[in-house]
């Protein structure tokens, strides 16, 4: 399972709420069935192959220049992980295991 975070910034908007652009950007992830997980600083997502995460991160970068950006900066973290199969869940509960 690939895990992955993304942070897609339009420059250049006319005001400080970006929420309109996120939620283009979100409906994008929609649209490719990936599982995703949305946050206040960026958004999750856990795939099988590289192919099926960057078209997801394609779809949403480009979902924001539709919405009217006309310069979009994104980050991706990708933590491709294949000796096991971890999936977003399983990490935070290793972690919260040991802070018990």
């Amino acid at each position: 399972m690939i895990s992955a975070e993304i942070t897609i910034i339009p420059i250049g908007t006319s005001g400080t709420s970006l929420s309109r652009y996120v939620a283009a950007a979100v409906s994008a992830l929609e649209e490719t069935g990936i599982n995703y997980e949305l946050s206040g600083m960026g958004t999750l997502l856990e795939t099988e192959t590289p192919e099926e995460l960057f078209k997801a991160i394609e779809a949403a970068h480009e979902a924001v220049f539709r919405e009217g950006a006309q310069r979009v900066t994104t980050s991706v973290k990708i933590d491709d992980r294949r000796d096991v199969e971890r999936s977003l869940k399983d990490k935070v509960s290793s972690v919260e295991r040991r802070l018990k």
